[in-house]
C-alpha cells in the first residue's frame, strides 16, 4: 500500500518532479472551469449505467467470495494460523467494501447514470449496507463540493485557527498524542462526523446527519432525511437478525471488524486529500470556488488505487466535475494537469508517512501576512 510511484506525464515525456511540499499558487488561476473542460475529451463526461453496475456486480463477487471462504474455510484452519487469516480477511473486505462506498458516492454525486432515480436507488441500497445515511450524507457532501477551502463555509475538515484550539492540544502534540489521536480519528472519525458533525462546519446549533430537522438540511429535503434514516435503521434491524441466528461473535468478525476498515479508509482519504502543507484555505475575502476546488491533493494509494476506483489519485478533478464517473477520471487528470500546472498537487509520499507527517505538520491555520491575498491561509503546527 502507499507505493508512491508519480503519475506518467500525459505525452509519456518526462515529468519533471515537484516538491510536493511546494505551496501552490493562490493567486487567480489564469485558465477557467470552462478552459479545463476544453481540454478534457468529452467522452470522459459520458455516463455508462452498464459499466457503472459492472463495478458494483465486480465488488460484490468479490465480497462474496471472501464472505464464502471466510465462513466455510477458516473454522478448519488450526491454531496460531487462524488469527493470520481473520486480519487478511478483515483488511481485504474491508478495502473492497471501500470500493462499494465509493460506488454509492458516485451515486450520490449523480455519476453512476443519467438517470436520478437509479442513482438514488444504488446510493441508497449500498450505503444503508454500510450504515450510512445516504440522502444526508449526499446533501452534506454537495456542499462541501460548493464550499471546498472556505474557512466559513465548507463542511468537512474544517481546520481550526491557533486560538480555537482545545486546551489538550499542547500535550498531544508529540509522537504518543498523534498516535492517539489519529487511532480515534481512524475509528471514531466517521460516525462521530455523522452523529455530532465532529470536524465539521459549525452550525448555531446542534447538527446531526441523522436529525432531517437539523441546521445541515432545508425544508426540501427533510423528507430524504427520513429515508435515510430508514434505510440505515433497516440494515440494523437485519444485522439483529443476523446476529441472533449466527451469533454476536460471528457478526463482529465477518461484518463488524471490515465496516471499521472502510471507516478508518474514508477518513483517511478524505482527510489526506484536503490537509497537506502546501494547500491554503480562503476566508470570505479571497475564497472563489475554483481556486477552492483546486486546494486539494492527489495521493498515491498504490494497488489500493484501482480497488478504491481511482477516488484517491483523480480527487481534483472531482472536485472540478464531480459529475464525471469514476472510470474516466484517470484520462481527465492526464489531460488537464499541463493546463494547470502548478496549480496541481500530486503527493506521491507513502501514505503511512503522509498521514503521521500530515497529524504532525498541519495542527491549525493562520493568515501568512507576507503573502499578496491577506484572507490567505496556511497550515502551521507551532503551540
Amino acid at each position: 500500500m502507499g507505493a508512491g510511484g508519480r503519475m506518467s506525464a500525459p505525452n509519456g515525456g518526462t515529468e519533471v518532479k515537484k516538491n510536493p511540499l511546494q505551496k501552490v499558487p493562490t493567486s487567480k488561476p489564469p485558465f477557467t472551469v470552462g478552459d479545463i473542460k476544453k481540454a478534457i475529451p468529452p467522452h470522459c463526461f459520458q455516463r455508462s449505467l452498464i459499466r457503472s453496475f459492472s463495478y458494483v456486480v465486480y465488488d460484490l463477487i468479490l465480497v462474496s467470495i471472501m464472505y464464502y471462504v471466510a465462513n466455510t474455510y477458516f473454522h478448519l484452519i488450526p491454531s496460531p494460523y487462524c488469527y493470520i487469516a481473520w486480519p487478511i480477511y478483515w483488511i481485504c473486505q474491508g478495502c473492497v467494501c471501500t470500493g462499494i462506498w465509493v460506488n454509492a458516492h458516485e451515486c450520490g454525486h449523480h455519476a453512476f447514470s443519467d438517470y436520478q432515480l437509479v442513482d438514488d436507488t444504488v446510493g441508497l441500497i449500498l450505503h444503508s449496507a454500510l450504515l450510512v445515511p445516504y440522502f444526508s450524507w449526499k446533501y452534506s457532501h454537495r456542499r462541501h463540493h460548493s464550499n471546498t477551502g472556505s474557512l466559513e463555509r465548507d463542511e468537512v475538515f474544517v481546520p481550526k485557527s491557533k486560538s480555537q484550539l482545545g486546551w489538550y492540544s499542547k500535550y498531544l502534540n508529540n509522537p504518543l498524542g498523534r498516535v492517539i489521536t489519529l487511532t480515534v480519528t481512524l475509528t471514531l472519525g466517521w460516525p462521530l462526523y455523522l452523529a455530532f458533525n465532529v470536524s465539521g462546519r459549525p452550525y448555531d446549533r446542534f447538527a446531526c446527519h441523522y436529525d432531517p430537522y437539523g441546521p445541515i438540511y432545508n425544508n426540501r429535503e427533510r423528507l430524504q432525511i427520513f429515508l435515510s434514516d430508514a434505510g440505515v435503521l433497516g440494515a440494523c434491524y437485519l444485522l439483529y437478525r443476523v446476529a441472533l441466528v449466527k451469533g454476536l461473535a460471528w457478526l463482529v468478525c465477518i461484518y463488524g471488524v471490515p465496516l471499521l476498515v472502510v471507516n478508518g479508509f474514508l477518513v483517511l482519504i478524505t482527510y489526506l486529500q484536503h490537509t497537506h502543507p502546501s494547500l491554503p484555505h480562503y476566508d470570505s475575502t479571497e475564497w472563489d470556488w475554483l481556486r477552492g476546488a483546486l486546494a486539494t491533493c492527489d495521493r498515491d494509494y498504490g494497488v489500493l488505487n484501482k480497488v478504491f476506483h481511482n477516488i484517491t489519485d483523480t480527487h481534483v478533478v472531482h472536485h472540478l466535475f464531480s459529475t464525471m464517473p469514476h472510470y474516466n477520471a484517470m484520462e481527465a487528470t492526464k489531460a488537464v494537469k499541463p493546463l494547470l500546472g502548478d496549480y496541481y498537487q500530486f503527493d506521491g509520499t507513502p501514505i503511512f508517512k503522509a498521514m503521521w507527517r500530515e497529524a504532525k505538520e498541519c495542527l491549525y491555520v493562520e493568515k501568512d501576512e507576507s503573502s499578496q491575498g491577506k484572507g490567505v491561509f496556511w497550515y502551521k503546527n507551532k503551540l
